[in-house]
């Protein structure tokens, strides 16, 4: 079997059949059946030509969790917090659906709709599948929550979208497949997600919320729906995706809100609809979001006067008027749009920063509750390795030695973790305590599968022990037990250099390897050696291999926050809102104390900067980075101000106002200080309006440098000054920024009252700007996906393997090893992605061939199929609307075809994803 990938940042989802153990069955790979016909046209009232077609789109938008829990939230439970009841909603919505055929609905937020789903009865679920089959309840985006946009990582992105569209697919077949991506809340528009939209199918995405200068100018050029060509390697239109922007974001007008929370008067006389907002669209069309917020619950109320509102102005025709009202979707809205016929813009770059004004940036979120960030990361990597492990150890990894264990609570801890009010930071404290509680859980159960699997695959019965705070150098294991073994799995399809350090109570050990040679190690003693004579500061950073050299500073700073106290601007720094009080930050420290250790292993700098700033500065032998491990906090607030903490690189790079970040990890745009590429900025917050989600690196070059910074999660950042980049670690502040979450972002826990203490890691590198991809691609995964660790104590038996790999060979290093999962019994998800942009690298952007017959070394591929990038459907069945873009447009992508030999002949298709 073999499959030749030939396009740059690709993706690929293939579904095979397998036969790993005698416990397999041999079985054919799995089939979706589809229903055959045209999408959407039983389904769509009638539209007018020659007048204003008025698209209403009833709908509620219910959060996955903010202001209450998920739980909460779908219950109707602590409604002294905020009223809302999701099973009330869906109980109310289909009663009135039912009342007349004329009416709509769409759902987006799968995570609730399989839980009131599992609650019905077998007649309510058949009547529920009739008004999907009607096209009377549409499910739109169908992911298993909303996700965020800017501090996501595109790898747990296409998890949840998976799980959720899954659902629909196997509950409601072809009906329930959602052709609109629908993200109307979150809080600015990543390309990368625009692409994997355009990789799963959809026909269009909608949103709501965009920068305020950018939505004027788009209403004066009738520029609010467009093309988004959302990559710059993938032949168009493989990632292009027609996008419109709501004209209401995903509020009703003003007057026409009818839900039971809304204070609006209902319909007593012929409204006035006329042009509202038509002018600054292009076609004759409009769409209107009627709802909002977890409405609904009463659906009588809105219905009610919809009805009304309909025949009222549609009875004004006979008079003369223009305007004809209807019952709609936002499949039968694009429908519309497309049979138009018409050109439209192209975009090419993404839709951050977002501002709703001109001193209220959206950019405090990149970095908000970083802490969560960093446990929902390296929850990720915990799930990728769960999900791997399942698959190789079989169904003794499900119910082994250890117990029952799963990858689905974890994975549906995960998905909710997606959501915009979730890994972004935007949420009550009591919810995010309740993510994080749903991610430990997911961990426990995945504990059990995967100590099955290790036990099976080494033939030892020996408990595991996890020590989950090795970040903080705790392991009560290491700590007291006088002989252990160490258990690396490393869930990369390559081979990875990965320092392991444990906490230790003694300096003699001794350490083998599974062939029984000595491992290098050092137990770390101190010496007293200066870092730097005159700051204990960074000074330089080097490059031996390539003689590279440039002058390099590091410090820590902080930004005071906005009180609302301005003369400008009464808006405040919050979880959502960056508004710092002065452009200059404050420096924490000019001098650092410092301690070194020094020795086979690693070099270590230990510098002090302030009771509640230290890092730590190492090199490891053979590194390809430096490694910064900085620990912020408590955040000193006795003056009454909150903070916004930074840690800043000044190099002697002339970068030339332009620094670069990747966008949800994958593809990697240009940024240019105080621009945007699509409108003239008038730049009125010189820091915050610059400011970035950096989701796992970031860069700086000029012609013979590059110095890359890798973190460890999603965080903001910019390049204020030429040569400089900064990055927000942590921020604690003491005001509310009025969006609705109510209460400051001062977090604290029982551990640390006084205030929460982070800690994470950067990698820098510095390469020659032409092979600096080669260096920060790989590097930004291992940080990804981290090496599982596992402990045992005392003794092995001598009959345990010591060494294991599912991989008969290693992937080449363009590709990445994305996914490999469960399927169903005898059926596994695998994806595999060309990781490197078109041009990035002269070595690695060219196509690679990889052969899937011999990629496993425990599993039989005994048949392939290939499907689209969310495994919802079979790839050569993908129909997609095409789209005519405005002319004078450019793209780097190439031609690229697939051909998979397999048991059961060539599959061949024309795109590769």
């Amino acid at each position: 079997m073999i499959g030749k990938i030939h396009k740059q940042m690709s993706h690929d989802s293939w579904l095979f059949s397998k036969m790993a153990t005698p416990d397999y069955t041999p079985f054919v790979f799995l089939l979706l059946l589809f229903q055959s016909g045209v999408w959407g046209v039983p389904s769509c009232h009638a539209t007018k030509p020659g007048m204003l077609n008025v698209h209403l789109v009833p709908h509620t938008h219910d959060d996955v969790g903010w202001l209450k829990t998920v739980d909460q939230y779908f219950y109707g439970d602590r409604n002294d917090i905020q009223h809302a009841g999701v099973q009330y909603i869906l109980d109310s919505v289909v009663d009135q659906l039912l009342k007349n055929p004329d009416r709509r609905f769409i759902y987006v937020e799968t995570a609730f709709f399989y839980r009131w789903w599992k609650q019905q009865t077998d007649d309510m679920q058949n009547t529920v599948k009739q008004l999907v089959n009607e096209g009377r309840l549409e499910f739109v985006n169908g992911g298993w929550c909303m996700s965020d946009e800017a501090t996501t990582h595109y790898s747990a992105v296409i998890d949840q979208m998976t799980m959720g569209l899954r659902f629909l697919n196997d509950t409601f077949g072809h009906c329930g497949r959602p052709r609109v991506a629908w993200h109307i809340d979150p809080f600015g528009h990543a390309r990368e997600h625009a692409s994997m939209f355009a990789q799963m199918g959809y026909d269009g995405f909608f949103f709501g919320r965009l920068d305020y200068q950018d939505r004027n100018r788009r209403m004066v050029a009738r520029e609010q729906e467009m093309l988004w060509r959302a990559s710059e390697s993938l032949t168009p239109p493989m990632a292009d995706l027609f996008t419109g922007i709501l004209p209401n974001g995903y509020n009703p007008p003003e007057g026409f809100c009818w839900d039971q929370s809304c204070d609006d008067p209902p319909i007593r006389d012929d409204p006035d609809l006329e042009d509202y907002n038509a002018l600054v669209y292009k076609t004759n069309h409009i769409i209107m979001t009627m709802g909002s917020d977890f409405q609904y619950e009463n659906a009588n109320l809105w219905y009610k006067n919809l009805d009304k509102l309909i025949r009222y102005v549609n009875q004004m025709q006979s008079n003369g008027s223009e305007v004809n009202v209807l019952y709609s979707t936002p499949s039968c809205y694009l429908q519309e749009l497309h049979r138009a016929n018409l050109t439209w813009p192209l975009k090419g770059d993404d839709f951050f920063p977002y501002a709703d004004s001109a001193h209220d940036f959206w950019t405090g979120y990149f970095t908000s509750r970083p802490a969560l960030k960093r446990y929902e990361r390296i929850s990720n990597s915990y799930l990728q390795t769960c999900k791997q492990l399942e698959v190789l150890g079989g169904p003794i990894s499900r119910k082994g030695p250890f117990g029952a264990g799963d990858s689905e609570t974890l994975k549906k801890a995960m998905a909710v973790a997606q959501h915009h009010d979730a890994v972004s930071g935007t949420e009550k404290q009591h919810v995010a305590n309740d993510y994080a509680r749903k991610l430990a859980n997911g961990w426990a159960h995945c504990q059990v599968l995967v100590s099955n699997t290790l036990s099976s695959l080494s033939g030892s019965s020996a408990p595991r022990v996890y020590c989950e705070h090795l970040n903080i150098s705790v392991c009560p294991l290491t700590e007291t037990s006088k002989k252990f073994s160490v258990n690396v799995y490393n869930p990369l399809a390559r081979p990875v250099s990965w320092p392991v350090r444990l906490p230790v109570n003694g300096t003699a050990y001794s350490i083998s390897d599974a062939k029984g040679k000595a491992v290098d190690s050092q137990v770390g003693l101190l010496s007293l050696v200066t870092f730097d004579p005159e700051t204990g500061l960074l000074s330089s950073l080097s490059n031996l291999e390539t003689q590279q050299t440039v002058k390099l500073s590091q410090n820590f700073y902080w930004y005071n926050a906005s009180d609302g106290n301005n003369s400008e601007s009464i808006q405040m720094s919050g979880a959502y809102i960056f508004r710092p009080n002065t452009s200059t930050p404050f420096i924490i420290s000019k001098t650092a104390k410092i301690e070194t250790l020094q020795n086979s292993v690693v070099q270590e700098v230990r510098q002090w900067f302030s009771p509640w700033v230290s890092q730590v500065v190492r090199l490891y032998t053979d590194s390809r980075a430096l490694e910064l491990e900085w620990t912020v906090g408590p955040v000193p607030i006795g003056d009454d101000l909150g903070k916004e903490v930074i840690s800043r690189l000044d190099s002697s790079i002339n970068s030339s106002g332009v620094f670069y970040t990747d966008s949800n990890g994958r593809e990697v745009l240009q940024r240019r200080k105080d621009y945007r590429p699509t409108w003239n900025l008038r730049q009125s917050e010189p820091i915050a309006g610059n400011y970035y989600p950096i989701n796992s690196r970031a860069y700086i070059k000029d012609d013979k440098d590059q110095l890359t910074v890798v973190t460890d999660r999603s965080q903001g950042g910019g390049s204020i000054q030429d040569g400089s980049l900064e990055i927000m670690l942590h921020r604690r502040l003491l005001y509310d920024d009025v969006r609705g979450v109510g209460e400051p972002l001062n977090e604290t826990s029982d551990i640390y009252p006084e205030g929460l203490v982070v800690r994470g890691r950067h990698l820098l590198s510095l390469s020659p700007p032409a092979t600096a991809a080669d260096t920060h691609r790989p590097l930004a995964q291992e940080v990804v996906l981290q090496p599982l660790i596992t402990f045992t104590d005392g003794e092995l038996h001598p009959s345990t393997r010591l060494e294991f790999s599912g991989l008969q060979a290693v992937l080449p290093p363009a590709v990445h090893l994305l996914t490999v999962s469960q399927w169903d019994q005898d059926t596994v998800l695998l994806r595999l992605e060309h990781q490197y942009q078109a041009s990035e690298s002269k070595e690695h952007s060219q196509p690679v061939t990889v052969n899937l017959q011999k990629l496993f070394s425990t599993l039989d591929m005994l048949g392939v199929s290939e499907m689209n990038l969310s495994a919802n459907q079979w790839k050569d069945e993908m129909t997609r609307l095409d789209w005519k873009a405005e002319s004078g447009t450019h793209h780097t992508g190439v031609t690229n075809q697939l051909c998979l030999l397999s048991p059961l002949g060539c599959v061949k298709t024309a795109d590769l994803l």
